[in-house]
């Protein structure tokens, strides 16, 4: 979301601030509107689609396999998910670009998958996975020894867990996502400081900050508008928005959103992901939301 604009404003606003601290000032009014991005002109042209997991590469050492249901596996499912989702992005959001951080089987390193939504300068980062429970510890009597009872703990599949659940990164890795803004958002403009700013300087951390704060703000309301469409128009369940310490999320310089689309080892969610029913709607409701962020980021900005 590199914006000159944004950074030219919040350099004014900086020396304006720097000339205000000279005069003592004895009230605030209410700001209601987010001034630092007014009247930038920004647009969404990039919207990077994240298929999580992957098949192991031939030669290749540690892979992330992913979660596995009756007769399915997760990256086989999110695959298919972001196949369609790429298509139907770029047939229904005009002037948008959809680019897969993988387009086959093979996984991608978590790293490779942040730099690739990194280097094509994307806008909006979505990751697409599937949801599973861990195994329960069950106890049951199986006997007496010395008139007390005996117990045997056994591992039991739960398959309880139904719908979806958003993730947005966590708090606790804001130094990552700090470094991954100066990187990609703040470094290298030309227009300030030549195009070589310290990562020390006020206008750096001010700059950084922003994005921040403002990437963050973002990511919920996406996970705000994704969650509205699968519960009130698709009338699924869902476990909400919660923020997770996940690579991909904090190291994507963007707004992003990790969506699991649904538990993979219940057997009616494990039904619905893998059905082109259950795919379809999906992607329609992840493209409405994208539709609908889009339309209130760019009405910020005119």
């Amino acid at each position: 979301m590199k914006n000159r604009a944004l950074k030219r404003l919040i350099y004014s606003l900086s020396v304006l601030l720097a000339f205000l601290s000279y005069f003592p000032v004895t009230s605030y009014g209410s700001i209601k509107k987010d001034t630092v991005i007014n009247n930038t002109g920004f647009k969404i042209k990039t919207i990077i689609i994240d298929a999580g997991h992957g098949a192991n590469p031939a030669g290749a050492g540690h892979f992330s396999p992913g979660a596995s249901g009756s007769f399915s596996k997760e990256r086989n499912v999110t695959l298919a998910i972001a196949l369609k989702l790429q298509k139907a992005v770029e047939k229904d959001m005009t002037g948008v670009k959809a680019v897969l951080t993988r387009a086959n089987e093979n996984d991608v390193s978590f790293e490779r998958r942040a730099e690739i939504a990194n280097e094509n300068k994307g806008d909006v980062f979505i990751s697409i996975h599937c949801n599973s429970l861990s195994d329960r510890r069950v106890s049951r009597r199986v006997g007496t020894k010395h008139h007390k009872p005996v117990y045997k703990t056994s591992l039991v599949p739960d398959r309880s867990g139904k719908g979806v659940l958003l993730l947005v990164y966590a708090l606790k890795r804001t130094r990552e996502a700090e470094n991954e803004i100066k990187r990609n958002q703040v470094e290298g403009d030309s227009e300030l400081d030549g195009g070589a700013l310290d990562p020390n300087d006020p206008i750096t951390i001010i700059l950084t900050n922003e994005y921040k704060r403002k990437f963050r703000q973002q990511s919920i309301n996406l996970a705000t508008l994704l969650n509205k469409e699968f519960v009130e128009t698709d009338g699924r369940p869902s476990d909400g928005i919660r923020d997770q310490s996940i690579y991909v999320l904090c190291h994507s310089s963007m707004p992003s959103v990790l969506v699991e689309t649904g538990y993979i080892n219940n057997p009616d969610d494990e039904a619905y992901l893998n059905s082109e029913e259950g795919q379809n709607t999906i992607v329609n409701s992840i493209v409405r939301a994208l539709t609908n962020f889009k339309n209130e980021v760019e009405q910020v900005s005119k």
